[in-house]
This record gives C-alpha cells, sequence and structure tokens, in this order.
C-alpha cells in the first residue's frame, strides 16, 4: 500500500509507516505523475482531487483533514469508484470561538445588545447558536436544508436577516446555492449596517462587493477569515476589514488532533487496518459553557489581522506555519 499525506497535516508523521510505503508532500506536488501509484491520498484544501490529478491512477481513497469537501469532485470520484472521506465537525469548535473572539473586539456593547443572525446551521452554526443564546444574544438562524427537512418555527430567510440583523455570520458548504450569496444585491438590502463574518468560503461572499459595502457603509465591519482567490486576496478588502486572517479560523490544537484523527479512522477502516494510536488526544465536542472573558482570554484574532495586513504575500507562509492555539474550555470561568 502507498500512501501520499500533505506534509502540513499535524499529528500522523509515524503512525502508517507500519502499513506501507507513505510519502509527505507539499500540496502544490500532488501531480498525475505522483499519484498515479497512490493507493490513497490524505489532503487538505489546498489539493484539488479531481479527474485532472486520479485519472488513471491506482488511488481507491481520498481522506481529506477538513470539514469541506469543494477541494474535491464527488461526483467524478464516486463514478471512478474512489471513495472519500472527510472529518466533519473536527474544528467548528475553534471556528465558533474565532467568531465570538472578533466580535469581542468589534462590539462597542455587551453581545446581549445584538442581534446576530446565523446562516447555515450545521457543525459551526449549531455551536454559535447556542453559545449566542448563552449569551443573552437575540438569534435568527437561516438554513433552508435544514428548513425543509426538519419544518417547524423558528427559522428565518436571508432576506429576514439582512433586514433584522446587527452582525451577519456565514458558515454554509460552498455549492452552486451558496456561491456569492452574499452579493451586491445582497448588502443593498441590508437595514442595520451590520457586521458580516466570513469563516465558511471565500466564495460564499462576493468579495468585491463587500469592499464597495464597506466602502458605502451598508456594512459597519468585516471579519473576513475565507477570501476569494486565496492566496492572491482582493488586497484594497483587507485593507478594509476590521479583523483580517489567512483562512485559520478553525486551527485549533484540538481541531488538528480531531482532523487527523478522522483521517486516520477513515483510512484504517478502508484498508482494514487495525486502530491507530495518537500520542494527541481533544474532546470531541465543544465548550458546554463560555463567557465573554473565557472567549477573550483563548484567543486574540487582532494578531493574525496585524500579521496578515503587513505581510499579504505571507498568507499561505502564515497558515502552513500556523501556531495551533487551543479552544476556549467547557465550564464558567471568571
Amino acid at each position: 500500500m502507498r500512501l501520499l499525506i500533505e506534509k502540513n497535516i499535524p499529528f500522523v508523521q509515524g503512525l502508517l509507516e507500519p502499513y506501507g510505503e507513505v510519502e509527505y508532500l507539499a500540496a502544490n506536488a500532488f501531480t498525475p505523475e505522483t499519484v498515479k501509484d497512490a493507493d490513497a491520498l490524505m489532503v487538505r484544501t489546498r489539493t484539488r482531487c479531481d479527474a485532472a490529478l486520479l485519472e488513471g491512477s491506482r488511488c481507491q481513497m481520498v481522506a481529506t483533514a477538513t470539514i469541506g469537501t469543494d477541494h474535491i469532485d464527488l461526483p467524478w470520484c464516486a463514478a471512478h469508484g474512489i471513495t472519500v472521506e472527510n472529518a466533519p465537525g473536527c474544528n467548528a469548535p475553534a471556528v465558533a470561538q474565532y467568531v465570538f473572539a472578533s466580535l469581542l473586539k468589534l462590539a462597542n456593547r455587551p453581545l446581549s445588545q445584538y442581534r446576530i443572525g446565523i446562516v447555515g446551521v450545521g457543525h459551526v452554526g449549531k455551536i454559535i447558536e447556542q453559545w449566542a443564546r448563552q449569551l443573552d444574544m437575540e438569534v435568527m438562524v437561516c438554513d433552508p436544508p435544514r428548513q425543509q427537512a426538519e419544518g417547524g418555527d423558528g427559522w428565518s430567510t436571508l432576506a429576514d436577516i439582512a433586514r433584522e440583523a446587527d452582525i451577519i455570520t456565514f458558515h454554509t458548504p460552498l455549492d452552486e446555492t451558496t456561491r456569492h450569496m452574499a452579493d451586491a444585491e445582497f448588502f443593498a438590502s441590508l437595514r442595520r449596517s451590520p457586521i458580516i463574518i466570513n469563516s465558511a468560503r471565500g466564495e460564499v461572499v462576493d468579495n468585491q462587493a463587500l469592499l464597495e459595502a464597506l466602502r458605502s457603509g451598508q456594512v459597519h465591519h468585516a471579519v473576513m477569515d475565507c477570501w476569494e482567490g486565496e492566496p492572491a486576496i482582493n488586497l484594497e478588502l483587507l485593507r478594509h476589514c476590521a479583523i483580517a486572517t489567512p483562512h485559520i479560523a478553525g486551527y485549533s490544537y484540538e481541531g488538528k488532533v480531531r482532523g487527523t484523527r478522522m483521517a486516520l479512522d477513515a483510512i484504517s477502516r478502508h484498508f482494514g487496518l487495525p486502530h491507530i494510536e495518537m500520542e494527541q488526544h481533544a474532546p470531541m465536542g465543544a465548550a458546554a459553557s463560555v463567557n465573554p472573558k473565557a472567549i477573550a482570554r483563548s484567543y486574540d484574532p487582532a494578531v493574525d489581522t496585524a500579521a496578515l495586513k503587513s505581510d499579504p504575500a505571507s498568507f499561505e507562509s502564515l497558515r502552513n506555519h500556523y501556531n495551533l492555539r487551543h479552544e476556549v474550555h467547557s465550564g464558567k470561568i471568571d
């Protein structure tokens, strides 16, 4: 068995070597030539797994140590017998931590006086909803697939959130229904000059339209972790963002442990390997209870913002060499 592993995936070195030939590569070193004799790949979002990469290879499995799969051509892989496994929810607590730490930097009044609109209420959005309610915020949730599947009251439309929310945070996957869901028309419909947060996927927000909305005052503050065109991001938008980071919202120590753990388990299941123990461990869920002091103490996004704004060309280096932070712990902290 030959395995190719993206070299920036942490905590995996040495664990699979007893079961086959393992090679660690930079994301841009995954080419048709390097993967043609590989049985499995372990990747992150920077490795595009599609026909251009995998056609003619003997690859039978792709394990991505990430929540998202928009870097993988799922229909093509399915049609060619390639199993794809991701790591759902692995970094959700870290993204929630990022959102609230950013809000605490920007808020000019207690969070309980803000109405937050959450667009996409999956692994991340559920945590944000739970924490927001704990902090006595008024919460609006928009998730048409969940609304259709579950029914019931309490759902808001995107138009409702545009009209009524003081904070709008996006946590959707990227597909044709969510690409540029925050576009010029959406920003023109805003009524409260809200804080806009994108820690989902870069293309969920039309970056040029967001820049124009910031210039016009339709948007009061922008918090951007995910950008169109990464790592070659819109430098003018970077200058206008209050919080601007190099796609590291989910980069916690615990999230990376979970992501690697889930990718390892997927490979073990697929190839019938024994359970592989990791030295590192992490709780599977988010903090059950939080307060503003605990969140602010756990992470300061201004540090990462200063690093990116001072050297935008270092986007990929800052991301690949990020000093993994710890998530906010469970329990009330005074």
